[in-house]
């Protein structure tokens, strides 16, 4: 028996059936002509700032539905699933809008001309939308319109040194999601303008990777030089929060330029600093803790611990209904656990500089033949190396079948996963390019469109109780009262509340 398994082993059943997770998915809402929505949240939807279960991402247009936690992956899938049938059904009795099923945007207005999302009158609600504007300004509006898919993770009794082993595991095999389940190969011609790129033209208007996986995940996503000076460390919750700290607090030149406010006196960021707030931080993924009110993150997790980790590399699947579907949650699970089991020495800057290289080859390559990423200072291929990460998540499965009483799906789960590693032309990236060429004439908008059109309709036809209406439709109209509340109770002026909330000393624990 092998080390691997040997911790699977002191592990108790019970805990094993104990993971939690829950889901956070973001969509675009966009025209039936395939461009961008343009008008207001829905207000059917209830409080962007309140509701638990609906509220947007960077962009008015950029819906993101929260499941709760779960202790059953398909339990996770279902109340995604009903959320998105009130959404829809909203949607449909206000107009003709449809929720976008890629990762990459469909047709995109100029940059400046992308709304921010908005969030009311409060204090807290403003500097939600000041935060989005500074990111507009840092990044573009643009990249921050690319829409994926966020799981949440726990397993009771793990350790901050704990949480952080598997973080640094995952941030060395995620190749292997971004493989399997990279969604993201194309993009309208839109997206780019103005901007290098290593994009090969499909149309006129359509550009793509011919072996790529996740453009989002790629040099065109989430990314920027400025973050790309930060080294973090994952090695111990005390080294990664001095480096989140010092980004949260040192001044960059770049963004002091661009100044807290503007000469008309509006506000064009929260701070000067590398990262506005926590959430800023760009990364496959994230220790995290839930923040009591107006806490800020980085205290949270300095006081009480990690309390779960955010995988935050996987793309919306437009071939499936809520983008996400019960065997993908579970080979998460699987993978999750590989990576908290196995040996997870320290990382140092050169392996993190090397991960960086392997995720952004990946992205744009990962279905190449002979294709090689770096491991421990040599070049190993790709395939070899998800072949060995696969074969070892076979007794993972087995164990979580047991204990969860799933019957055999963690294993199918897995199975399916070999059977389309060893078939890269059956990969979702490989599959979108086969849509978009033999049925929509290389077109990436109109692919994404039909897809989009095919999701909204399979969703409208669900069956939709009437208890179901009745309970989110409370849940939003609770959340405009929440709002109401929370303006009306604000009394401190906008720039007091901005500088106490950004003081340093917020950050310690």
């Amino acid at each position: 028996m092998n080390r691997l398994q040997q911790r699977l082993q002191d592990i108790a059943p019970a805990r094993l059936a104990a993971i939690k997770r829950g889901i956070e998915k973001e969509s675009l809402r966009a025209q039936p002509d395939g461009a961008l929505a343009l008008t207001p949240h829905p207000a059917g939807l209830g409080s962007a700032l309140t509701n638990p279960h609906i509220t947007t991402d960077f962009s008015e247009s950029q819906l993101e539905l929260v499941t709760g936690v779960h202790q059953d992956a398909q339990a996770a899938i279902d109340e995604l699933t009903r959320i998105h049938q009130f959404t829809y059904h909203v949607m449909a009795e206000a107009g003709d809008e449809m929720m976008w099923v890629s990762s990459m945007p469909c047709g995109l207005p100029t940059d400046e001309t992308i709304p921010l999302g908005r969030y009311g009158s409060s204090n807290v609600g403003r500097a939600k939308s000041v935060y989005r504007m500074g990111l507009g300004h840092r990044y573009g509006r643009r990249m921050q319109t690319i829409s994926g898919i966020h799981y949440n993770w726990s397993l009771p009794g793990l350790s901050n040194d704990e949480y952080f082993a598997l973080i640094r595991n995952f941030r060395r095999q995620s190749f292997v999601l971004l493989v399997l389940f990279g969604a993201s190969p194309a993009v309208c011609a839109s997206f780019v303008e103005g901007r290098q790129h290593e994009l090969q033209p499909l149309t006129e208007r359509t550009l793509h990777m011919p072996h790529g996986t996740s453009l989002r995940m790629g040099r065109l996503g989430y990314q920027s030089d400025a973050q790309a000076s930060l080294s973090v460390s994952y090695n111990s919750l005390e080294g990664y929060g001095a480096s989140l700290q010092e980004a949260l607090t040192k001044p960059y030149p770049a963004y002091e330029a661009v100044g807290i406010r503007n000469p008309g006196g509006d506000y064009n960021q929260l701070a000067t600093t590398l990262l506005q707030i926590e959430n800023e931080f760009y990364g496959t993924i994230r220790p995290k803790r839930v923040i009591f009110p107006g806490e800020r993150p980085l205290h949270a997790l300095r006081e009480r611990g990690v309390e779960y980790v955010e995988v935050r590399c996987m793309d919306l699947d437009p071939f499936l209904p809520a983008g996400i579907d019960a065997a993908t949650a579970r080979f998460l699970d699987v993978f999750l656990m590989h990576c908290l089991l196995q040996d997870s020495p320290n990382d140092t800057p050169d392996e993190i500089a090397a991960l960086a290289r392997n995720q952004h080859r990946t992205a744009a390559r990962g279905r190449e033949p002979g294709l090689t990423l770096e491991r421990g200072g040599r070049e190993v291929k790709l395939a070899d190396w998800g072949d060995e990460v696969l074969a070892e998540c076979g007794p993972i499965a087995q164990a979580l079948d047991a204990a969860t009483g799933a019957g055999s799906a963690y294993r199918d789960a897995v199975a399916a996963a070999v059977t389309a590693w060893s078939q890269p032309d059956s990969l979702p990236s490989a599959r979108v390019l086969q849509a978009l060429r033999q049925e929509h004439d290389g077109s990436f908008i109109g692919f994404a469109r039909a897809q989009s059109l095919r999701t909204q309709r399979a969703m409208l036809a669900l069956p939709y109780p009437p208890e179901m209406a009745a309970h989110f439709r409370a849940l939003a109209e609770q959340s405009v009262e929440e709002q109401k509340a929370i303006e009306a109770a604000d009394t401190m002026p906008f720039e007091i509340y901005r500088q106490a909330y950004l003081a340093p000393r917020r950050l310690i624990a």
